[in-house]
């Protein structure tokens, strides 16, 4: 597990924070076009646990191991968390996940089963956020936090470094995402700008993100109160992102923009995506269905290069 190894994410070490100490063979998923929505998907639900948390995890967990860490803690809806343990799992190291008391079956599931501690929290999700902390605070646990840790980060932004690679190194103009904590968003931006900082690429796609209504801070600072509330899309729930700041910052350098989708919405276009054999969870729905938007509203034009990373398998629930 410790040997040197340079496939998957790994592939782009002079970029990482870490070596690979910790992978189960993670990075480069599929990228096809879709005829539909006119646009390449990135299938990031064929990693090892399903969703696009596996980037962060392995290069979390690398880190965790290379220090020497006995025991990890996470807070999740869900997909992070099953992420953290079975990567924990595969490091040796203990973990313990904070979870939504209401978080869906087939994720914890997956954590348990990966021998982590699951520790349930009423409330909302800011509640487990601060569940967790409280305890990272009194025993000293190593936080492997996917808001908060760097290292996490560091592997989210691969996905940047993928795409450009997978596209000969000619960059889309628009990237669209699902934005609740911002961590792939805030991912793929550092990423891109690293590649253009090295000189690798020559340009930023525009970063366009899409916010569960109702839960919608950053799209309603821009757009006004998006009104409603999206409870379909559970991996989004985040009324306080962690670096709100910075995804600000990052839609501003870009000159992205954030907009709030609506329950039905996610419903319908998660059908489709079903229908079109992308078999998805609903929270993933929400960039596809924030591109029809974009297209209609004119942030995004006929002909425009668009890719919709595609973040978490249906086979979830």
């Amino acid at each position: 597990m410790r040997r040197a190894a340079r496939f998957g994410l790994w592939a782009f070490d002079s970029f990482l924070s870490t070596g690979p100490a910790v992978t189960l063979g993670e990075g480069f998923s599929p990228l096809t076009y879709s005829d539909r929505w006119d646009c390449q998907f990135k299938l990031e639900y064929v990693f090892p646990t399903g969703s696009f948390k596996d980037r962060g995890a392995a290069t979390t967990l690398s880190l965790a191991a290379e220090q020497g860490v006995d025991r990890v803690v996470e807070d999740s809806s869900g997909n992070a968390g099953a992420a953290i343990a079975t990567y924990a799992a595969r490091a040796g190291i203990d973990a313990s996940i904070y979870v939504p008391a209401s978080a869906k079956a087939a994720k914890l599931r997956a954590i348990e089963r990966a021998g982590a501690e699951i520790v349930r929290i009423e409330g909302d999700r800011q509640a487990v956020t601060t569940a967790c902390i409280d305890a990272v605070e009194s025993d000293g646990s190593w936080y492997a936090s996917h808001a908060w840790n760097p290292a996490f980060f560091s592997g989210t932004a691969t996905v940047a470094y993928e795409l450009a690679a997978q596209r000969g190194w000619d960059v889309p103009d628009a990237v669209v995402m699902p934005l609740g904590h911002g961590t792939l968003f805030l991912g793929a931006y550092r990423g891109f700008r690293a590649l253009k900082r090295a000189g690798w690429t020559d340009s930023m796609p525009r970063l366009l993100g899409a916010q569960a209504a109702g839960y919608a801070p950053i799209a309603d600072e821009r757009h006004g109160d998006s009104g409603g509330r999206n409870d379909a899309a559970d991996g989004i729930q985040i009324h306080e992102p962690a670096r709100e700041r910075q995804i600000h910052e990052a839609i501003t350098a870009t000159d992205g923009d954030a907009i709030a989708v609506s329950e039905a919405t996610v419903t319908d276009t998660l059908d489709s995506l079903h229908a079109n054999g992308f078999y998805t969870e609903p929270t993933c729905a929400v960039a596809p269905a924030a591109l029809d938007t974009y297209r209609a509203r004119g942030v995004v034009s006929p002909g425009d290069d668009v890719v919709v990373p595609l973040t978490g398998s249906g086979l979830k629930g």
